[in-house]
Protein backbone atom coordinates (compact mmCIF):
# COMPACT_ATOMS: atom_id res chain seq x y z
CA UNK A 1 0.00 0.00 0.00
CA UNK A 2 1.25 3.17 -0.83
CA UNK A 3 2.46 5.56 1.80
CA UNK A 4 -0.31 8.14 0.71
CA UNK A 5 -3.13 5.29 0.65
CA UNK A 6 -2.83 3.98 4.33
CA UNK A 7 -4.24 7.93 5.70
CA UNK A 8 -7.05 7.75 3.31
CA UNK A 9 -8.08 4.45 3.97
CA UNK A 10 -8.07 4.74 8.13
CA UNK A 11 -9.84 8.24 7.19
CA UNK A 12 -12.70 6.07 5.48
CA UNK A 13 -12.59 3.14 8.17
CA UNK A 14 -13.54 6.14 10.59
CA UNK A 15 -16.08 7.69 8.30
CA UNK A 16 -17.74 4.55 8.10
CA UNK A 17 -17.48 3.40 10.93
CA UNK A 18 -14.97 0.16 11.27
CA UNK A 19 -13.20 -0.68 14.14
CA UNK A 20 -10.31 -1.95 12.01
CA UNK A 21 -9.42 1.53 11.91
CA UNK A 22 -7.41 0.96 15.30
CA UNK A 23 -9.05 4.49 16.98
CA UNK A 24 -12.67 4.35 16.61
CA UNK A 25 -14.18 2.77 20.02
CA UNK A 26 -17.63 1.02 19.22
CA UNK A 27 -20.21 3.23 20.72
CA UNK A 28 -23.37 1.93 20.67
CA UNK A 29 -26.57 4.05 19.95
CA UNK A 30 -29.62 4.70 21.14
CA UNK A 31 -31.28 5.16 17.67
CA UNK A 32 -30.20 3.37 14.49
CA UNK A 33 -31.49 2.72 11.05
CA UNK A 34 -30.90 -0.19 8.60
CA UNK A 35 -31.98 -0.13 5.05
CA UNK A 36 -31.94 -3.17 2.82
CA UNK A 37 -33.02 -2.95 -1.37
CA UNK A 38 -35.51 -5.55 -1.86
CA UNK A 39 -34.82 -5.05 -5.58
CA UNK A 40 -31.49 -6.63 -5.44
CA UNK A 41 -31.58 -8.40 -1.84
CA UNK A 42 -28.51 -6.56 -0.71
CA UNK A 43 -28.00 -3.74 1.65
CA UNK A 44 -28.90 -0.30 0.15
CA UNK A 45 -25.31 1.35 0.29
CA UNK A 46 -24.42 4.82 0.47
CA UNK A 47 -28.23 6.10 0.74
CA UNK A 48 -28.42 9.59 2.51
CA UNK A 49 -30.32 10.38 5.08
CA UNK A 50 -31.02 13.58 7.82
CA UNK A 51 -32.25 12.59 11.24
CA UNK A 52 -34.31 16.04 12.29
CA UNK A 53 -36.43 16.15 15.99
CA UNK A 54 -40.00 18.52 16.03
CA UNK A 55 -39.10 21.30 18.50
CA UNK A 56 -42.50 22.88 20.35
CA UNK A 57 -42.01 25.87 20.12
CA UNK A 58 -42.99 26.77 16.67
CA UNK A 59 -43.49 23.51 15.06
CA UNK A 60 -40.49 23.74 13.30
CA UNK A 61 -37.93 20.47 12.51
CA UNK A 62 -34.26 20.67 13.51
CA UNK A 63 -31.86 19.12 11.53
CA UNK A 64 -29.53 16.61 14.27
CA UNK A 65 -27.53 15.01 11.64
CA UNK A 66 -27.10 13.80 7.97
CA UNK A 67 -25.39 11.05 7.10
CA UNK A 68 -25.24 8.24 4.29
CA UNK A 69 -25.34 4.04 5.45
CA UNK A 70 -22.10 1.91 5.37
CA UNK A 71 -21.68 -0.48 2.92
CA UNK A 72 -24.23 -3.14 5.10
CA UNK A 73 -27.19 -0.44 4.58
CA UNK A 74 -26.47 0.48 8.31
CA UNK A 75 -26.62 4.32 9.80
CA UNK A 76 -25.55 3.43 13.29
CA UNK A 77 -24.72 6.25 15.00
CA UNK A 78 -27.46 8.78 14.23
CA UNK A 79 -27.32 9.99 18.19
CA UNK A 80 -24.86 9.26 20.86
CA UNK A 81 -25.44 7.68 24.27
CA UNK A 82 -27.13 11.27 26.35
CA UNK A 83 -28.57 12.98 23.01
CA UNK A 84 -31.78 11.52 22.83
CA UNK A 85 -34.83 13.09 24.14
CA UNK A 86 -38.67 12.77 24.04
CA UNK A 87 -39.92 13.70 21.73
CA UNK A 88 -41.41 13.11 18.00
CA UNK A 89 -38.51 12.88 15.37
CA UNK A 90 -38.74 12.27 11.42
CA UNK A 91 -35.82 10.05 9.34
CA UNK A 92 -35.94 11.32 5.69
CA UNK A 93 -34.23 8.97 3.13
CA UNK A 94 -33.14 10.61 -0.06
CA UNK A 95 -34.20 7.38 -2.17
CA UNK A 96 -34.69 9.57 -5.20
CA UNK A 97 -30.71 9.71 -5.60
CA UNK A 98 -30.02 6.18 -4.35
CA UNK A 99 -31.98 5.09 -7.32
CA UNK A 100 -31.00 7.51 -10.24
CA UNK A 101 -27.34 6.57 -8.99
CA UNK A 102 -27.83 2.78 -9.97
CA UNK A 103 -29.81 3.98 -13.35
CA UNK A 104 -33.12 2.91 -12.00
CA UNK A 105 -36.14 5.06 -12.54
CA UNK A 106 -38.38 4.99 -9.08
CA UNK A 107 -41.66 6.39 -7.75
CA UNK A 108 -41.12 8.24 -4.30
CA UNK A 109 -38.25 11.00 -4.43
CA UNK A 110 -37.49 10.88 -1.26
CA UNK A 111 -39.04 8.82 2.26
CA UNK A 112 -40.18 10.46 5.08
CA UNK A 113 -40.63 8.10 8.30
CA UNK A 114 -42.42 10.09 11.80
CA UNK A 115 -41.80 8.45 15.10
CA UNK A 116 -42.17 9.31 18.70
CA UNK A 117 -39.85 8.57 21.57
CA UNK A 118 -41.51 8.35 24.87
CA UNK A 119 -39.18 6.53 26.20
CA UNK A 120 -35.21 7.90 26.08
CA UNK A 121 -33.78 5.11 27.91
CA UNK A 122 -34.62 2.66 25.41
CA UNK A 123 -33.06 1.74 21.75
CA UNK A 124 -34.80 2.25 19.17
CA UNK A 125 -33.98 0.98 15.62
CA UNK A 126 -35.98 2.40 12.88
CA UNK A 127 -35.66 -0.43 9.70
CA UNK A 128 -36.52 0.67 5.84
CA UNK A 129 -37.09 -1.92 3.09
CA UNK A 130 -36.89 -0.42 -0.35
CA UNK A 131 -37.73 -0.72 -3.71
CA UNK A 132 -38.04 1.45 -6.62
CA UNK A 133 -42.26 1.23 -6.22
CA UNK A 134 -42.22 0.89 -2.23
CA UNK A 135 -41.50 1.29 1.15
CA UNK A 136 -41.85 -0.54 4.11
CA UNK A 137 -40.70 0.03 7.43
CA UNK A 138 -41.54 -1.00 11.41
CA UNK A 139 -40.14 -0.49 14.74
CA UNK A 140 -37.16 -2.66 15.06
CA UNK A 141 -35.44 -4.60 17.86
Amino acid sequence: MSSGAAPRLLTLQRHLGSREGGSMEHVSSPLTTHVLDTASGLPARGLCLCLSRLEDQGQQWTELRKSCTDLDGRCPRLLMPGQMKAGTYKLSFNTGDYWKKRGQESFYPYVEVVFTITNETQKFHVPLLLSPWSYTTYRGS
